[in-house]
């Protein structure tokens, strides 16, 4: 009985958590407007910045907003697609390097697009392991056009491919792939 008090007081741990968490989803919010109005081209020029502002030690966490928020812009624009702000806290989570549970249609293949791409400026592979190469096929297919629009490189390694063919994915910014061809 006192535990359920609490609960309604203070909420659960997650709920606490993700209290935490919205302050950084309104401030990717607070960038819609300014990147909105950019032209494709200044929308891509962004990435060289962001990778820049890395070099000289600023960190993945103080650009998030900014990169998340530019993703966004570029899926909405190449896809039709916007990512809700429950898709942002799963994006900001990952990027902590933690585990977010999300249901079948909630849109995680959309979700992980934020944190990989993130990921991929600091000039480092970014690799997101699915469960077969179906999917791993599909879902970068899919997302190449928001990667591509913002100057970054994606690929999908596949079961049936030649050494050839495996080196050239791995120049890629982001891979997608299965954990065995991972291994």
């Amino acid at each position: 009985m006192i535990a359920n008090f609490f609960k309604f007081l203070f909420g659960t741990a997650n709920q606490r958590k993700l209290r935490k968490l919205q302050p950084i989803a309104d401030k990717i919010n607070s960038y819609e407007s300014e990147f909105k109005d950019l032209e494709d081209e200044l929308l891509k020029a962004k990435t060289n910045v962001f990778k820049n502002r890395i070099k000289m030690g600023e960190s993945l966490e103080s650009i998030l907003p900014e990169a998340f928020a530019l993703v966004r812009e570029a899926a909405h624009r190449k896809l039709g697609e916007r990512h809700y702000d429950v898709q942002l806290i799963g994006g900001i989570v990952l990027s902590q390097g933690t585990i977010s549970e999300m249901k079948t249609g909630e849109g995680k293949t959309l979700t992980a697009t934020l944190p990989l791409y993130l990921n991929a400026l600091t000039g480092n592979e970014a690799h997101l392991i699915t469960v077969n190469d179906y999917l791993a096929s599909r879902d970068a297919e899919w997302m190449k056009p928001i990667y591509n629009s913002l100057g970054i490189t994606v690929g999908a390694l596949q079961n049936s491919m030649y050494d050839k063919e495996r080196k050239e994915i791995y120049n890629s910014d982001i891979i997608y792939g299965t954990n065995s061809e991972f291994g």
